[in-house]
């Protein structure tokens, strides 16, 4: 088997921290090679420094089918055929699908002016290549999260590469939407091309990849063959230990004191009737596939988006929430599903960054208690074990899931009656979901009104006491947790509006 790719010796070291040693790795042609570790163990790094984005320290090898190259940059790795597909989102929100896709590029342009219907057609032309359903004159922003993934696939498949990085592709795609991309990486994958594919969701690895790597506090650790190991054996490479798929709640429900009920909430474009109540200690999870609307009854109870009809209470009382200081000021704190436009001031540093929704327990008479925000950001940043050289750290330059411990802690120091939970550990390796869910688990013993959307199942079945269902805008149906399996929730998930059951208690 040709070796596609090599690399030896690289190291890579920013201040204060050393994030890759001595990592090797290699890819053959014609092969989709699986990249795993924890958040932190510098797969992102090692893939940023194969494509430009970093440079290495001195002493480090990248081999091109036998032939040492220097990569100079973005521009000179995908004139190599390298390319990458990051896990974070990096698009111009207010430019049409079109024209991001083909941005900086040459080919676009009639006398001096950019000719959008050529951009369309050439979109329009790629996607029916790639069997996509994209709009090339929809705006970026106007696009969910799962859609935005969809344009930045198609932007990487489009340069004709050779070599393919996919940095946590499916991370807010349906089951319907993977299907099609892996079926877009078989058919990229060739006797002279190579994938290499990160991600933290083994069933994935186990399907798509044909050898796995494992990399550990920036160290590698091993490489096997896929079908001749079991995925615990993977993850105990990568963590050191053996973690539960089929876990459930360790804790139980003791009390009846409703925190949050919603009544009959519907909104113009979606939500229809919903009504669902969360007691002291629960966790109500909210499942269903992309669209049902878990995401939308999670902003419309935070007054994100506007209720065409029904009411909140909180501990009995009726709440006005006309917008998200309101929601905060009646207890309810919400982690939204996209942490980096919603959840974080990504130029500032993790200890604003957790001290934000609760500024102003840090002011006195007009003036930032400044000491007092340092010494709360360590001790939440060390209590949620925060990989970071120090809080003055900027929250950009953190991994994905180290950005999502900050958006809990910012919640934690606002010390919230409700706190909702919108896909908690997407993008976030199987040792830190553990201490997120532990973390969930710490909360709900303490009282408080929990509520979950995620949409792994055997997560949902993990953290909940109940299940809450949907499916087209409405909830079809409630399941206790011993009731609950992967099946009847999707049964569930599946009927139509008028098939819908259940009750909100």
């Amino acid at each position: 088997m040709t070796t596609l790719l090599e690399l030896k010796n690289v190291s890579k070291t920013f201040p204060g921290v050393k994030a890759l040693q001595g990592v090797h790795l290699d890819l053959n042609a014609g092969e989709v090679l699986g990249l795993c570790g924890e958040n932190g163990a510098g797969k992102s790094t090692l893939m940023k420094i194969l494509t430009g984005i970093y440079t290495p320290d001195p002493g480090a090898e990248i081999w091109l089918q036998g032939q040492q190259v220097q990569v100079q940059g973005v521009n000179h790795a995908r004139e190599l055929g390298l390319s990458i597909i990051h896990q974070e989102l990096n698009m111009v929100p207010d430019l049409t699908v079109a024209q991001n896709l083909f941005l900086g590029r040459s080919g676009s342009h009639k006398g001096g002016f950019i000719s959008d219907d050529k951009l369309n057609t050439r979109a329009g032309e790629l996607f029916d290549r790639l069997g996509m359903t994209l709009d090339p004159k929809a705006r970026i922003r106007d696009l969910s999260v799962a859609r935005q993934q969809m344009v930045e696939i198609a932007r990487a498949l489009s340069y004709n590469s050779r070599i393919l990085v996919m940095d946590e592709p499916t991370a807010a795609l349906t089951l319907a939407e993977t299907d099609a991309l892996f079926g877009m990486i078989r058919d990229f994958v060739t006797p002279e091309t190579g994938l290499i594919y990160i991600s933290h969701r083994m069933p994935e690895i186990e399907e798509i990849t044909d050898r796995v790597s494992v990399l550990r506090d920036g160290q590698y650790v091993g490489t096997v063959t896929t079908k001749e190991v079991e995925m615990r054996e993977i993850i105990s490479m990568m963590v050191g230990r053996e973690v539960s798929g089929d876990a459930r709640p360790r804790t139980h429900v003791t009390s009846d004191e409703v925190v949050l009920k919603v009544e009959g909430v519907s909104t113009r474009n979606l939500l229809e009737d919903v009504s669902f109540e969360v007691r002291k200690g629960e966790v109500l999870g909210f499942a269903g596939l992309m669209g049902a609307g878990r995401t939308e009854v999670a902003r419309c109870v935070f007054g994100a988006d506007p209720r065409t009809s029904g009411e909140v209470h909180m501990h009995g009382r009726k709440v006005a929430i006309h917008g998200a200081a309101d929601a905060v000021r009646a207890g309810i704190g919400y982690l939204s599903e996209d942490r980096k436009q919603f959840g974080l001031l990504l130029d500032q540093d993790i200890k604003a960054n957790t001290a934000m929704a609760a500024m102003s327990t840090f002011s006195r008479a007009g003036y930032i208690l400044d000491a007092k925000i340092r010494e709360v950001g360590e001790d939440y940043s060390k209590r949620l074990r925060v990989k970071t050289p120090s809080v003055n750290q900027i929250i950009g330059k953190l991994s994905g899931g180290n950005q999502q411990k900050v958006v809990i802690a910012k919640w934690l120091v606002r010390d919230c009656d409700v706190l909702i939970f919108d896909e908690p550990t997407r993008g976030i390796d199987v040792g830190a979901k553990e201490e997120i869910y532990d973390l969930i688990e710490s909360l709900s013993a303490q009282g408080k009104a929990i509520i979950v959307i995620s949409s792994e199942l055997p997560e949902v079945l993990r953290l909940s006491h109940r299940i809450a269902v949907m499916a087209q805008g409405r909830i079809t149906g409630f399941l206790d947790n011993e009731d609950a399996t992967q099946e009847n929730i999707m049964e569930l998930a599946t009927v139509g509006k008028s098939q819908s059951k259940g009750t909100a208690a």
